[in-house]
């Protein structure tokens, strides 16, 4: 396990970061035709969520 210590601006900073990649993320998955590709993809995006999740609670 990792400790990070972020100002509350910082953290606000990183989800916002996230925030929009997860929205680019998204059409990436959607525009993928190989199967293979798509299901890492969306392994990714599981975890993309896992710390998005994280990082709001941490508020």
């Amino acid at each position: 396990m990792m400790t990070l210590d972020f100002t509350p601006e910082e953290r606000d900073l990183v989800l916002d970061i996230l925030n929009n990649y997860k929205s680019d993320f998204r059409m990436e998955i959607t525009d993928t035709s190989t199967p293979e590709y798509r299901k890492q993809l969306k392994q990714q995006e599981t975890m993309l969520n896992s710390v998005i999740e994280k990082l709001e609670k941490a508020k």
